[in-house]
């Protein structure tokens, strides 16, 4: 009896493991700009997506707001240069900046190791968070990456 009670909490806990897997791939959303925005809580972090490093190449230089300011959708919030090119990067949304990644000041090429990862640029608070159905999620993302 006891084996059974322990497998039927291991298979509860696998369920909950691929539920929050799930979750988590639904709360990435992109815009056209090739921004992303991945929900922690009721904050988001921010920054561009894989496409957009692959695309641009080395990251030599990231220019980033300061703690508590306020963009409306379409503002540039910051750039991102690299050997290639510079790019502005816009906000998703309405948004207040509540964190800056400060790793990125001196490791500009976690952009191009992790840029949905480690090389996230801010973290945010939407402000009109009905401007996020406007985004993309991750199927329709790769689709619009496809037809660039």
């Amino acid at each position: 009896m006891h084996l059974s009670r322990s497998l039927r909490l291991v298979s509860r806990r696998a369920m909950v493991s691929r539920a929050m897997a799930s979750s988590r791939m639904f709360s990435t959303v992109y815009t056209k700009e090739h921004e992303y925005l991945k929900a922690d809580g009721d904050t988001y972090f921010m920054g561009i997506s894989d496409f957009a490093q692959s695309e641009l190449g080395d990251v030599v230089f990231v220019d980033l707001p300061e703690v508590g300011a306020e963009f409306s959708q379409g503002d540039a919030l910051g750039s991102v240069e690299s050997v290639k090119a510079a790019s502005s990067v816009y906000a998703p949304v309405d948004c207040e900046i509540v964190e800056i990644n400060e790793s990125l000041e001196d490791n500009h090429a976690l952009v191009n190791e992790s840029a949905e990862g480690e090389g996230w640029m801010v973290k945010l608070k939407a402000t009109s968070p009905d401007q996020l159905s406007g985004l993309m999620d991750a199927d329709a993302y790769a689709a619009f990456c496809n037809e660039e």
